[in-house]
């Protein structure tokens, strides 16, 4: 058993740039370390595993967390950080690629290319004769609609306008900071409808969770213009990747531009498919690596929550001289007077005491003074709700 304080188990290659933010002399981190107290993965898939049972929380580099058990481990009491954001510059520029993939018709017409034979004259000829099938159009003025206007949409419809395109946006739950990020000549749509009806190009950038999935449906893309364009690079599940072949082939889509390929779409000739390429860049993977560790850092050494899908966000900033407890609890009631008064029976007093919740979890972080009374830990864990008590 090592003597560091804290064991971080990887379950993928996680960029060096962020695991050297781990100080040697107080973690133990690889794919080999025994009895974890974190896990750091990026696509490995936790819900065929057992998650030990000494970890105390699951971390992702990287956005989505849906190869990840995120229920059963709030019901363990186990927050699951990601790294929202950290790739949205990566993602954004593979959009703009798409964009200019789509309107000129650039991947067949680079395997066009591939297949001339002969000298350069007959190559030339070739051309002349096979360039018209390839006929494109021109971005100004055509309208891009952008449903989702997390940290990526807000990119992506703001880069667009410099494109010259209209844009066109869809997100009942924007919260305040991109909202502030999102520029004023983003049209609001009055309805995600709106949006698929307005589209020569419509971009997807929300989340896979239950209302989300084949968001794209039969009904909307029977909204859409016959010319108009798909472009998804959030998750494969997000489009009823069914409804979208067959309004392809019968000539009510204009073409399909994803990072999934599958055996529908990737060598359908008016599909184009990326081997999802959306986070690979070293930037994106040292950025998400980076923030990953430092969420974990921040709950493992202070109890902070920050990032996390399933837990309340909670900071508080340490008070000197102090010692922290950590409890996450059930969001049921007295639970602040519940640990005030078992603390004040042992004598301690409160330097500072925080409370966050979301849905049936919280927690609650606790700063006493001078060092934390014998048996006062397992007092805390005795209070009916409360899932765990840790001295940090």
């Amino acid at each position: 058993m090592t003597s560091k304080q804290f064991r971080v188990r990887t379950l993928n290659a996680i960029s060096g740039k962020g695991l050297a933010r781990f100080p040697d002399d107080r973690y133990e981190v690889g794919g080999s370390v025994e009895d974890p107290h974190a896990l750091l993965l990026r696509s490995a898939l936790l819900h065929d595993s057992a998650v030990p049972g000494s970890v105390l929380a699951v971390a992702r580099a990287g956005a989505g967390t849906n190869n990840i058990p995120v229920t059963s481990l709030t019901e363990r009491g186990i927050p699951v950080f990601n790294t929202p954001g950290a790739n949205a510059n990566a993602v954004k520029e593979l959009v703009l690629a798409s964009l200019f993939i789509a309107s000129r018709h650039l991947i067949p017409a680079a395997r066009f290319a591939h297949t001339l034979a002969g000298d350069d004259d007959a190559i030339a000829r070739a051309v002349e004769a096979g360039k018209k099938k390839f006929v494109g159009f021109e971005l100004p003025g055509r309208t891009l609609g952008v449903i989702g206007l997390g940290a990526i949409g807000v990119q992506v419809a703001n880069a667009s306008l410099g494109l010259g395109l209209k844009v066109i946006g869809y997100d009942p739950a924007i919260s305040v900071e991109h909202a502030w990020h999102l520029s004023a000549d983003v049209k609001r749509a009055n309805s995600i409808e709106d949006v698929f009806r307005k589209a020569d190009i419509l971009t997807v950038h929300v989340p896979l969770i239950d209302s989300t999935r084949g968001l794209v449906s039969t009904q909307r893309i029977a909204l859409m213009k016959d010319t108009a364009v798909l472009l998804n690079f959030a998750r494969a599940e997000i489009v009823d990747t069914a409804a979208v072949v067959a309004a392809l082939d019968e000539g009510k889509l204009g073409g399909y531009v994803c990072d999934f390929p599958s055996t529908a779409v990737h060598k359908h000739p008016r599909c184009i498919s990326l081997p999802h390429l959306g986070a690979s860049t070293k930037e994106a993977e040292r950025n998400c690596a980076m923030m990953a560790v430092d969420s974990l850092r921040g709950f493992l050494e202070d109890g902070q929550v920050h990032n996390s899908v399933n837990f309340p966000e909670a900071v508080m900033s340490r008070e000197p001289g102090t010692r922290r407890i950590v409890i996450v609890n059930r969001n049921v009631p007295n639970m602040v007077g519940q640990v005030s008064t078992i603390v004040a029976q042992h004598g301690q007093n409160i330097a500072n005491l925080l409370n966050k919740s979301r849905g049936e979890l919280a927690v609650t972080l606790v700063d006493v003074e001078g060092e934390v009374a014998s048996g006062l830990l397992d007092e805390l864990c005795g209070i009916n709700g409360v899932l765990s008590a840790r001295l940090v």
